[in-house]
């Protein structure tokens, strides 16, 4: 099993590959890609669609958990971005056929830490000691990107052992 988990976003997207290595998960690459910050905003998704689905092709992901978009009060802007990045990422994941699960920030969180409202530090910090990393993902676009994998991973496990 390898799950590509992406965290969108319009400068920087996270992204980072799991796959199943015996009884544990294993990173098998992880990264961000940016888009141009001086160009156009067809431009920019067209670098975060070319970027994404190298990453696909060269990695083959089996499936794609990404975040959901949520948005705050005071800014709103912030969301609607994101959900052109998100648009994107979900367009080339149908394009290469791969399965979309998509889990909230709370879900997310909560998975890892037991906390919904856990910080970006505290998963970052979490993300390295269950995947045994020698060092704490940065920026944290990859930590997150990583955690919607693991939390993915998690669900998929959790629902074997209750259908068995």
């Amino acid at each position: 099993m390898k799950i590509l988990g992406v965290d969108p976003g319009l400068n920087i997207s996270g992204y980072g590959i799991l796959e199943s290595n015996g009884d544990r998960l294993v990173v098998v690459e992880a990264g961000v890609i940016r888009s141009r910050t001086d160009g156009d905003l067809p431009g920019r998704l067209l670098d975060i669609a070319n970027e994404l689905g190298n990453v696909m092709a060269q990695f083959e992901p089996e499936m794609m958990a990404i975040e959901e978009l949520y948005s705050h009060y005071g800014h709103p802007r912030t969301a609607i971005i994101m959900g052109h990045a998100r648009g994107v990422a979900l367009q080339k994941a149908a394009e290469a056929g791969i399965p979309v699960f998509p889990y909230s920030a709370t879900r997310i969180k909560k998975s890892l830490t037991g906390n919904g409202r856990a910080s970006k530090r505290q998963m970052q910090m979490m993300i390295t000691t269950t995947l045994g990393l020698a060092e704490v993902p940065e920026p944290p676009d990859v930590a997150d990107a990583l955690a919607v994998a693991l939390c993915h991973a998690r669900t998929i496990e959790r629902e074997d052992v209750v259908t068995a």
